[in-house]
């Protein structure tokens, strides 16, 4: 039952009503009736008009999250079994389903929620208090729904220890649903093995989102001298070396991250190929110009330099000096990949910054591609924040 309505202020929800799923606290005229957080309620807009429901909390700027744009819609099992019905016959048609983002929260209309197939494994996200009451049953329906198709969950591993939690006055939290199990669960994504640490990994463990774009980097790695720049846990130095790289450095800032790279890279028979330095990146690549290295690939995958629009200004002067000294170890007609994983680094502003990067070292640029996140991770229209990776292959030119 739903026991409040709330009303916006006119002209508001703009965003909601391009096809978001998102009503802020400022867009808000008023509440009526009762309710807890976390409840479900009606959203009207100015003029009465039903625009549907969604679960309320006051304790978050995000003051409603959608769940339906239908007034009379019932957010029953039936709704959510319908809901990941939905997101994993998306998959199926998408995208290789042996390891996969199951859901993807407001991509798939189930605001707050993330859900992360590795294997036979579940590593789950709740980041909203609304969708938190619901976890059990969106679990136990995700099992059941998969059980349908021949597949069967060993076990699943609970990974609500983000921040955002917190904006949702919710404590964070992170351990097994159910029975304990073996947390470093082995998987094969392009034709590479991995060891994914589903308990003390970054997010759920593993980057799915890059997982097209690792493979994209494969044709150009035969024969190839390759410098892998935050490297994590080795993805795009180990398809470097899967697709006949002659030489591979990979490096990142984390001594847990390069650790798990190498046992990686042994997993792949490789580490004769590819070797792991710990290192801070933005130390490490002006040493390595001034000794006059040089390279056939140059990789650039850092974390996300901003998270809020108060430090874009700090971000884009970190990801313009990384994309210059990137260049310049690129050998005349060799390939600077690059990439973004902010959704407020938005593509015009991150092409603008490597155009920028590129006029000062004097290089020239030939796009070979562009690309996004994997289909699993899908882009909802009018939803920005689901729109966040920006992915570039350059080929990379001296001016002559």
């Amino acid at each position: 039952m739903v026991h409040a309505a709330v009303t916006l202020k006119k002209g508001e929800g703009r965003a909601f009503k391009a096809g978001g799923l998102w009503i802020y606290d400022n867009e808000i005229a008023s509440v009526m009736g009762s309710f807890t957080d976390g409840d479900l309620v009606l959203v009207h807009d100015f003029d009465g008009y039903c625009l549907g429901r969604g679960f309320i909390n006051t304790h978050s700027k995000i003051r409603v999250r959608m769940m339906t744009r239908r007034k009379d819609q019932e957010i029953d099992e039936a709704f959510l079994q319908m809901r990941l019905q939905n997101a994993w016959d998306y998959r199926k048609h998408t995208v290789d389903t042996s390891s996969c983002r199951l859901v993807f929260g407001e991509a798939d209309f189930l605001p707050g929620f993330v859900a992360d197939k590795f294997s036979d494994v579940l590593v789950i996200q709740s980041l909203a208090l609304g969708i938190e009451r619901m976890k059990e049953s969106l679990v136990r329906l995700l099992k059941e729904i998969l059980e349908e198709d021949g597949i069967f969950i060993r076990g699943i591993y609970e990974r609500s220890d983000a921040k955002e939690r917190e904006k949702e006055g919710m404590e964070r939290y992170k351990g097994f649903l159910g029975e304990a199990f073996d947390t470093n669960v082995e998987i094969q994504e392009n034709g590479v093995r991995y060891l994914v640490d589903v308990r003390d990994g970054q997010k759920t463990g593993f980057f799915l989102d890059q997982k097209y774009n690792r493979l994209a980097v494969q044709k150009l790695c035969k024969e190839a001298r390759v410098l892998d720049c935050f490297t994590h846990t080795g993805s795009f130095a180990l398809n470097a070396g899967i697709a006949g790289a002659k030489e591979v450095l990979g490096v990142d800032a984390s001594e847990l991250g390069v650790e798990q790279a190498r046992k990686n890279a042994a997993l792949n028979h490789l580490e004769d190929r590819i070797q792991f330095l710990c290192a801070d990146v933005f130390d490490l690549l002006p040493k390595l110009e001034a000794k006059g290295e040089c390279y056939d690939v140059v990789i650039l995958d850092p974390p996300a330099f901003t998270k809020s629009r108060s430090s874009l200004k700090n971000a884009i002067k970190g990801y313009r000096e990384i994309n210059m000294r990137g260049m310049k170890l690129v050998k005349d007609g060799g390939f600077l990949v690059t990439c973004s994983c902010s959704h407020f680094m938005t593509y015009e502003l991150f092409t603008q910054t490597i155009h920028q990067a590129a006029k000062s070292v004097h290089k020239r640029l030939r796009q070979v591609e562009y690309r996004t996140q994997a289909p699993d991770h899908p882009i909802l229209w009018a939803a920005d924040e689901s729109y966040y990776l920006k992915f570039y292959i350059f080929q990379v030119c001296e001016e002559k």
